[in-house]
């Protein structure tokens, strides 16, 4: 008799098993789908870091939790999970950081759009750029907004804006209709 019972037990046991492995697959496969919309990733990575040099020297370095690439006709790579993006000078100092929730470049035009929570810091003088979009030309070597922006200056001065031109370091930069706190030193 115990024979049977131990036989029962593991058929039962087998057949849960399968029951409950068949239910999680299917569930899996369609949230996966929707998730995605139908568009995956040709390749993907995670935890990656980017470093960009010139004759030696280190010009950028990308950080992102998960990179997407996506080939075709419109080729792009995206990070739908945040990057964040240090600038260095020709000593090899820091000039600029920049940080996003999720952030898209595409091959044709060359250009990355950082989009949600932006935050640029001018590491050298503490100036802190905070807004929802930013684009960087690579082709005019430039970044701008045109969405509203809060500068917050070193001096703990606060201006707001209508977006911002700046030079693809960060080192010099201009708010488009600056409105805002203005320190009568400065006058």
């Amino acid at each position: 008799m115990s024979t049977l019972t131990n036989f029962i037990q593991s058929t039962l046991f087998l057949v849960s098993g399968v029951l409950f492995l068949s239910c999680g697959t299917q569930e899996f496969s369609k949230n996966q789908l929707l998730t995605f919309d139908g568009k995956f990733p040709d390749e993907s990575a995670t935890n990656v870091e980017l470093t960009f040099s010139d004759s030696g020297r280190v010009n950028f370095e990308i950080f992102a939790p998960l990179l997407n690439k996506y080939n075709g006709d419109h080729a792009y790579m995206d990070c739908p999970q945040g990057v964040k993006i240090i600038s260095y000078d020709s000593r090899g100092e820091q000039e600029a950081i920049l940080t996003s929730d999720y952030a898209i470049s595409e091959e044709s035009p060359q250009r990355m759009e950082a989009r949600t929570h932006v935050v640029i810091t001018n590491v050298k003088n503490g100036d802190t750029l905070k807004t929802e979009k930013i684009i960087w030309d690579k082709g005019s070597q430039r970044i701008y907004s045109d969405v509203e922006v809060r500068q917050i200056r070193s001096d703990g001065t606060v201006n707001i804006g209508d977006g911002f031109d700046a030079d693809e370091r960060f080192t010099k930069y201009t708010v488009r209709n600056p409105r805002g706190e203005i320190i009568a030193d400065d006058l």
